[in-house]
């Protein structure tokens, strides 16, 4: 489901001056005049994989850990975001001597065009999601970023201000290693958890949107129970075949009604339409939930 940023992440972005790093890196598109000076706090990076980050993938890839642990080593990690030359801003088309060595006028085709690298500019990637959202894709190292990409520029930065960068870019997602072995999505709750440098749990294990899910359905005659657990969008799966139980893109929630029997197929999409918009209304559920699934079980006769 897609949010409107809450106002406490739109204040973290005014404080941090908007679409940019506080060290004043640009996320979208301002010319870098083709260079981009590496802040104080990066300077000497060896660009290799923090390796709380490394270990934090590893024990959810061996089934120790769950997605939160990932998210939470992310809070203080190191990260790359790519940057990628654009169409030039400002073209310095020049003139090239001719074979008695006086100047000539470049052609109109371009032939002794030139164009100044210092004019280029380069912007921040963000890439379609397969549910259509945009998402920016990230990298624990300098390899994994030019494997993905060998034209673009890797910057330095903290997850948390590359998880700002994606709130600026209005990207729903983040991507970790996209094209890697093994591939983490970042979505929009432990996004905006992460940009504030807040714990964060996967809504399938929080108290809060189970009691929200409760009172959705408190009202509702008809059903008998209702469950939450982790939605089959949980999973990803790595390049060679193993599923990993996290990263995926979701639906990251399924909710189970279960339903009394005899319900006609009337009352039954109305009810689950009124579960819905409950769920929409409240504020702990739409914060905490990025995507659901519903299944419905009818209860024994």
């Amino acid at each position: 489901m897609s949010r409107e940023l809450p106002g406490h992440i739109r204040a973290l972005l005014d404080a941090a001056g908007g679409p940019a790093d506080s060290a004043g890196i640009p996320w979208a598109g301002r010319d870098l005049a083709g260079s981009v000076p590496a802040t104080a706090e990066h300077a000497g990076d060896d660009g290799l994989a923090d390796t709380a980050v490394t270990a934090a993938l590893d024990a959810l890839r061996a089934g120790r850990a769950g997605e939160d642990a990932v998210v939470d080593a992310l809070r203080d990690a190191r990260i790359f975001v790519p940057l990628v030359a654009s169409v030039a801003g400002h073209a310095h088309v020049g003139s090239d001597s001719g074979p008695d060595g006086a100047s000539t006028d470049a052609s109109a085709d371009g032939e002794h065009a030139a164009v100044s690298d210092k004019e280029a500019d380069l912007s921040l990637v963000t890439v379609a999601a397969p549910d259509g959202r945009t998402a920016l894709p990230v990298f624990t190292s300098v390899d994994a970023l030019r494997a993905w990409h060998p034209d673009a520029r890797p910057i330095p930065t903290w997850a948390p201000r590359a998880a700002l960068a994606a709130a600026a870019e209005d990207a729903q997602l983040m991507v970790l290693d996209p094209g890697a072995d093994l591939s983490f999505v970042v979505r929009r709750p432990a996004l905006w958890s992460l940009a504030q440098q807040r714990p964060w749990a996967p809504s399938y294990t929080d108290p809060a949107v189970a009691a929200a899910a409760r009172g959705a359905t408190v009202s509702e005659a008809a059903v008998r129970r209702v469950g939450c657990a982790a939605g089959r969008g949980v999973a990803s799966v790595a390049r060679d075949g193993t599923e990993i139980a996290g990263g995926g893109p979701g639906p990251e929630l399924c909710i189970e009604l279960t339903l009394r029997a005899g319900l006609d197929r009337r009352d039954l999409d109305a009810t689950v339409r009124r579960i819905q918009e409950r769920l929409a209304a409240d504020p702990v559920f739409a914060d905490g939930v990025d995507s659901i699934e519903l299944r419905i079980v009818a209860a024994p006769a």
